[in-house]
């Protein structure tokens, strides 16, 4: 049976300790177009489609200036690479994973060039079943499409599969995909917004669901 189920991850905040290196990339594109949004605004929004976080942020900017932004926060962020580490317990939870015969499925809507930074830090490529990116959907999450792809990449069904994320977005668009989602609280949103969100559980991190992982949502896949 547990061969047909699947762990999806978020992977940004998630896995790996990247959140607030984003908020800075987005923070000095801001600057750079002489846009004022303040940095705790910015990490509200962590997790998001890129065009919704510019949208929310900025409202209705030219889509030149949005592109403009969304290259400027690329390359800020790439500058970051060796700021970059594993979250705590990371390598370990998805490697118990796969020894339990789940399939691990990384479920980002990251642009394929940052989510091969984080493959790298992470080094579990050889426990992964599947992976997502931006390019497979038009819009992300909140939006259900990146799970959408990524239940279908695994051939599994809404029910035979759990999603671990940190941000509301990815409950949200959990909820509207009929997947559980377990909240983390690595990427610096609270468990009562998490829960609020839709998360059927919270755990501090990566390190504490694995000390927890027969008794959470997870635990249930193995019937």
């Amino acid at each position: 049976m547990a061969a047909h189920q699947a762990v999806l991850f978020d992977v940004d905040g998630t896995l790996v300790d990247t959140n607030y290196l984003h908020v800075h990339a987005w923070l000095r594109a801001f600057a750079d177009e002489e846009l004022p949004v303040e940095a705790w605004r910015i990490h509200r929004c962590i997790g998001m489609d890129g065009t919704s976080l510019l949208h929310r942020l900025c409202g209705d900017v030219p889509d030149e200036i949005g592109e403009r932004l969304k290259q400027l926060h690329s390359g800020y962020y790439r500058e970051t690479a060796g700021l970059m580490r594993p979250l705590p317990g990371a390598r370990d939870l998805l490697h118990r994973v796969a020894d339990l015969g789940l399939q691990v499925v990384l479920a980002t809507s990251a642009p394929e060039d940052e989510l091969q930074l984080t493959r790298q830090v992470l080094d579990c490529d050889d426990v992964v079943s599947a992976v997502t990116m931006s390019g497979d959907v038009d819009t992300a999450k909140p939006e259900p499409g990146i799970i959408e792809v990524a239940l279908d990449k695994a051939g599994v069904g809404p029910a035979q599969a759990v999603f671990v994320g940190d941000a509301i977005w990815d409950a949200q668009a959990c909820a509207r995909a009929a997947v559980r989602c377990i909240g983390v609280l690595s990427g610096g949103v609270g468990g009562d917004e998490l829960r609020a969100a839709g998360v059927v559980e919270v755990f501090e991190g990566p390190h504490a669901l694995l000390d927890h992982l027969p008794d959470s949502a997870i635990g249930t896949l193995l019937g």
